[in-house]
């Protein structure tokens, strides 16, 4: 190496500042606990949890054995999830394209501000007003759908004389997850750098075009990891699914009937506090369940996302 290079690293190694020695560790520090909080976590589930993976089917509740007790919920738990995430996703991508390409200023930024205030109410409110104004709004709607639709699983009837059906619970984690998905995707639609969209426009393209060429290539990765967001919050979500769903067990595609499987947090909700020994130990596996699920579909959209951007407009 050149005495005019040894000079620049020398330089470079000078400059770096205590405060900046200490930002980084601190940085890593951050990171690193991170790691240890979630090791922490898997550790205590497992370590609570292992008491119902040994103990002899009789004894857990329904006496059919752990397998049996979860399978249901875990399938309620990802039917949901999905449903309310087929949902919600088109609709968001919809609204961002509409609020960074179509609406006037004034009704873009007043929209963005609704979208960020949807984000932050409690779930327990989306829960109440699933309970009390969509069940009751649904019971004709669903009674249509089974009587023009019932050769569809999800829609074989007898609809419900309550509401309160996977259907009305699904709808309900739509309306809660599209906030969510719709921010990070409006985000970034508007780092779509301009060149990319005044190029397309120059040369011909119509809006609509120019979107589909250069505005969504840019942007998919975020449509990813922000469904992804969407669909974690979904699988995890409590009060709402507790306070809307009536569930009675089992595995069952209908969404309209009052035979609603249960979702795996709004079991360990409402059965925790009546629950004691062994019970108790079964409710942590279903939890061990739900974290495993989640973070196996985090992965898997880290893994996604990342090979799409090594091939979209972002790079």
């Amino acid at each position: 190496m050149s005495s005019i290079g040894q000079d620049a690293v020398q330089g470079r190694r000078a400059r770096k500042r205590p405060a900046d020695q200490a930002f980084r560790g601190i940085t890593t520090g951050a990171g690193v606990l991170i790691l240890v909080v979630l090791a922490g976590v898997a550790a205590f589930l497992l370590i609570e949890a292992w008491p119902a993976f040994v103990a002899p089917a009789e004894e857990i509740p329904g006496e059919g054995g752990l397998v049996v007790y979860i399978w249901p919920l875990v399938f309620g738990t990802l039917l949901a999830a999905a449903l309310a995430l087929v949902l919600a996703a088109p609709l968001a991508v919809l609204i961002a394209l509409f609020i960074t390409h179509y609406a006037p200023r004034r009704i873009a930024q007043f929209l963005g501000y609704v979208i960020d205030l949807l984000a932050a109410v409690p779930s327990i409110i989306y829960g109440l007003w699933g309970f009390t104004v969509l069940a009751p709004a649904t019971l004709a709607p669903t009674g249509w759908l089974a009587e023009n639709l019932g050769f569809i699983p999800f829609f074989a009837g007898p609809a419900s004389t309550t509401g309160r059906t996977m259907f009305t619970t699904v709808l309900v984690l739509a309306v809660m997850i599209l906030p969510i998905i719709t921010a990070v995707i409006r985000e970034a639609f508007l780092q779509t750098p301009k060149l990319f969209e005044e190029a397309s426009l120059a040369l011909g393209a119509t809006r609509l075009e120019m979107i589909r060429m250069a505005v969504l290539p840019f942007g998919g990765s975020s449509i990813l990891s922000g469904s992804m967001l969407g669909l974690g919050r979904a699988l995890g979500e409590t009060m709402a699914v507790a306070i809307v769903l009536s569930a009675s067990g089992g595995i069952s595609f209908n969404l309209i009937s009052s035979g609603n499987p249960a979702t795996i947090a709004a079991n360990i909700a409402l059965e925790f506090p009546e629950s004691s020994g062994i019970a108790i130990d079964t409710l942590i596996a279903s939890g061990l369940v739900l974290f495993a699920i989640t973070l196996v579909v985090n992965m898997i959209a880290r893994a996604v996302i990342n090979r799409r951007t090594d091939f979209s407009g972002a790079s």
